[in-house]
């Protein structure tokens, strides 16, 4: 009863109070204004997309070795202000300083040669370590390909004989750029690309594996992965095979079902991928990784495969790779010219016949936490004396050479094109020709696509630059367009693979992301601006030649400019950079004279030329 007396004056009371609270009073007055803040920072106007670069050659070495690659892969060392080249005619690394490059162009491009070089050699052998820890000297044949991060320089070395075991070898530079031989590592046959991942804990190698040129021997191609602790590298590089180490992603597949060698063909040609070789060959010698190209995350990389027409895509971690196939590129949608006989630029689209993308050179960068790859879509044939796959269109139905007959519509466009001297001219593969052996071809396929791409991560195609390659080049250079770089004569390289797009990297611009893209027979330099994959558009063109020198070489003699073959290479000094083999842009933050810019590796003209690229 006393319980219930207390709840019952609690709850009285509680109500009480709550009937005796007032109304809010009304608003006070507003207090004084406090004092104005300070005047902000004037913003930076807006600029209109796209926007315009200034490209000016502010620099250019030339070693005056022509024809013989003696300028092909290029870096940058920050530490010392220097641009290193690949001269494989003197088979040394050119050390070049930048440290005085000037903020003005050069007087004339095509001719300047401003800059100096001190040679960089390495040794004819060294020692490396075999898998068993065990020393074993290799001799060394030609660099092909080199990487800097930080301070630690990595030279890929093939065998004297190419199909033998090459190696990396690994220096420390200094602030001057001097090296010290650190290490020798052992990779696979020759390891023709080299690069760093972005974290610097890893090297990876491209063993292209190319057979020698009468199939005595093929070595497989491989990925060499070569572990550094603290910057110093492990006595042994693992290794990722084309065999055992191949995976396939799709859910549909087992294990199973690709752990023979007839099975992995059987899959990659079902999807695309091209085979061509002599009978007997494997998947692991038939595919050849060419370039490499290493997410921001360090945990990916992607390899092209440039003859197989696809792109590896490497997983770090359980390191296994998965071989994707690029597809075809339908010329019945763009315009091409495949004839060098009338010597003009002449455009059509051509039905049924296709490009294979075939990529040499592949970067990659970032767009909302994704890897996109930029590709240099060169193409490229297997053409040995024991086995080619080369042939022109002509070939197929000549009596003589494969004796096939064109379908009704292939042969309506043939006789439109000029016949043999039009369609009949373009450079086309064999082993693709009449797949279902009928003995009537319905479709071509070319070597290359004359363009570059945008791949996302998975090797889906976001973009393709289609035919603007030749029309840009054709509306800028007339009838030099798609010259060779061995001689001024337009039109030189149409029925081929046109330009040829062979080098290219990646860089930011005043927060704006580029694609650097340079054709190797013509030498036209094209960039893009892929800030974002999926809306890229044309920014610029430039080129560093005079096609009015007169000079004529060959790069398949042992000397390209004997005159006893009717060679001329004196006025080759005039005619500017020819044969673009690599790019490496330079960020501004970077830069010698603070601006931001491309060093191009020219290895017919053995140039190497120094671009700065501003916004105007």
């Amino acid at each position: 009863m006393l319980k219930r007396s207390i709840l019952a004056l609690s709850i009285v009371t509680i109500l009480s109070g709550c009937s005796l609270e007032g109304d809010d009073g009304a608003a006070g007055a507003n207090g004084a204004t406090g004092p104005a803040g300070q005047t902000g920072q004037t913003g930076q106007p807006g600029k209109d997309l796209p926007r315009e670069l200034n490209i000016e050659v502010v620099g250019r070495f030339n070693t005056g070795i022509y024809g013989k690659s003696a300028a092909e892969i290029v870096q940058f060392h920050k530490a010392s202000n220097s641009a290193f080249a690949v001269n494989a005619a003197e088979n040394r690394i050119e050390v070049i300083s930048l440290a005085n490059l000037p903020i003005a162009a050069v007087g004339n491009g095509i001719t300047d040669d401003s800059l100096s070089s001190v040679p960089f050699t390495f040794p004819n052998s060294v020692t490396v370590k075999n898998s068993d820890g065990t020393d074993m000297t290799v001799a060394l044949g030609e660099a092909n390909s080199i990487a800097i991060y930080g301070d630690v320089l990595a030279i890929a070395v093939a065998a004297p004989l190419k199909t033998d075991n090459g190696a990396v070898l690994f220096y420390s530079l200094s602030a001057s750029g001097v090296g010290t031989l650190v290490k020798a590592v052992a990779a696979g046959a020759l390891p023709d690309m080299v690069t760093f991942t972005p974290d610097g804990t890893k090297v990876l190698v491209a063993n292209e594996g190319e057979p020698d040129t009468d199939y005595n021997a093929d070595p497989e191609g491989s990925i060499s992965v070569i572990s550094l602790t603290d910057g110093a590298p492990a006595d042994v590089a693992d290794t990722i095979n084309l065999t055992s180490d191949m995976v396939f992603s799709s859910d549909l597949l087992s294990s199973s079902d690709y752990n023979t060698d007839a099975k992995r063909r059987t899959l990659l040609q079902t999807a695309g991928v091209k085979f061509a070789g002599p009978a007997g060959t494997t998947v692991a010698q038939d595919l050849e990784p060419e370039y490499i190209t290493v997410a921001a995350d360090s945990k990916k990389a992607w390899v092209s495969l440039q003859e197989g027409n696809a792109i590896g895509i490497i997983d770090l971690t359980d390191m296994t790779i998965e071989v994707k196939a690029l597809g075809m590129k339908d010329w019945g949608q763009y315009l091409i010219d495949v004839s060098n006989e009338d010597e003009v630029a002449s455009f059509r689209k051509l039905p049924n016949v296709y490009g294979l993308y075939q990529p040499d050179s592949i970067a990659s960068y970032q767009w909302n936490g994704a890897t996109f790859i930029v590709s240099a879509n060169e193409g490229d044939s297997r053409d040995w004396d024991a086995y080619s796959e080369d042939i022109r269109a002509a070939d197929i139905i000549d009596p003589d050479e494969l004796n096939k007959t064109f379908s009704t519509e292939l042969q309506a466009l043939y006789d439109a094109t000029g016949g043999d001297d039009g369609l009949g001219r373009l450079k086309v593969t064999a082993a693709l020709v009449d797949p279902d052996n009928d003995g009537v071809v319905e479709k071509l396929y070319a070597y290359g696509a004359r363009s570059f791409s945008i791949w996302d991560q998975n090797v889906n195609m976001v973009f393709d630059s289609g035919d603007d390659f030749g029309r840009i080049s054709a509306a800028i250079l007339g009838n030099n367009f798609n010259s060779a770089h061995t001689e001024n004569k337009g039109d030189n390289r149409s029925d081929d693979k046109g330009g040829e797009p062979e080098a290219i990297d990646v860089g930011t611009i005043e927060g704006r992301t580029y694609a650097f893209i340079a054709q190797e027979r013509s030498g036209d330099l094209f960039i893009y601006d892929v800030t974002n994959p999926f809306q890229a558009s044309f920014a610029s063109h430039y080129i560093n030649r005079d096609f009015s020198a007169d000079f004529e070489l060959d790069d398949d003699l042992t000397e390209p400019c004997d005159t006893t073959e009717g060679m001329d290479c004196t006025e080759v000094p005039l005619a500017g950079d020819l044969g673009p083999e690599s790019i490496k842009f330079v960020p501004a933050s970077d830069s010698p004279n603070g601006n931001p810019l491309l060093i191009i590796g020219n290895e017919v003209s053995g140039s190497v030329t120094v671009y700065q690229v501003t916004e105007l």
